[in-house]
């Protein structure tokens, strides 16, 4: 019971992370809106760093749930392959979600904002898992996991505001959006304390690779493509600087997970 309660303090400590967007609250619309081009650069070392440091590592560690490189390998590549069909179907003329979309202002992305939320769902109860497991197995890992997730997800939490920022959502539907998106990790800490271990092993071996893919590919094939509209020689040193700064965050937190 005890581990249960500690698990679930944390988890809910790590979702409210997610609200780390309201210091820019005080702020009015336009302006946060010209400070999301660099939670956006941000967001793309974080978003990279994540998946290449952290996540595809971790999908071929050896005894990961028993996969094989080329499972993991297929897991990584499904992953963006699932991100791609997702993002289609929302920019489909006859989709289901075409007028919603297409209703916003000129300009506005909110395509965008559906796809990271999906990826950083899925993210985030992976985290919620792995919290839940690590208190089963003892308080002292469960708090220094908790640690970890924390640092891991702060960084990633203003990048996410950025990119929801940067769709056309405003200042406090992204908060919301981002507060709900991250309370799917109280989820994956009910299936893990519910079921032990092995729904560690079994959701992690499958979801930690697809999400990786995910993350590559809206890194690469919706964030870094909006930043290339700026080309002035500022931008291109800001961002440089930024997206390094992002996988820099992600390379450190190594040396504590």
């Amino acid at each position: 019971m005890t581990a249960a309660i500690l698990a679930f303090a944390s988890v809910v400590a790590v979702s409210l992370v997610s609200l780390v967007g309201v210091v820019t609250i005080a702020l009015d619309e336009a302006r946060v809106r010209r400070l999301a081009t660099l939670f956006i650069s941000f967001a793309v070392g974080a978003l990279l760093g994540d998946a290449f440091i952290h996540l595809i590592p971790g999908s071929f560690e050896a005894g990961t749930a028993g996969n094989a490189p080329m499972t993991a390998s297929l897991l990584i590549l499904g992953g963006m392959m699932v991100f791609f069909v997702v993002e289609k179907l929302l920019h489909h003329r006859h989709g289901v979600l075409h007028d919603y979309f297409h209703g916003h202002e000129p300009g506005s992305r909110p395509e965008l904002a559906v796809i990271n939320v999906l990826g950083d769902a899925v993210h985030n109860f992976i985290d919620g898992v792995v919290i839940g497991a690590s208190y089963l197995v003892s308080p002292t890992l469960g708090v220094s996991t908790t640690l970890a997730v924390l640092l891991h997800e702060i960084p990633q939490e203003f990048g996410d505001f950025g990119i929801l920022i940067h769709s056309g959502l405003s200042v406090r539907k992204a908060l919301l959006v981002n507060l709900g998106s991250a309370s799917v990790a109280i989820l994956g800490t009910a299936l893990s304390l519910l079921a032990a271990s092995v729904a560690q092993e079994a959701v992690t071996s499958t979801l930690v690779p697809l999400t990786a893919g995910g993350f590559v590919y809206l890194a690469a094939a919706d964030l870094i493509p909006e930043l290339q509209h700026d080309r002035s020689l500022r931008a291109l040193i800001v961002q440089t600087i930024l997206i390094s700064s992002g996988i820099a965050v992600m390379g450190l937190i190594t040396f504590i997970e």
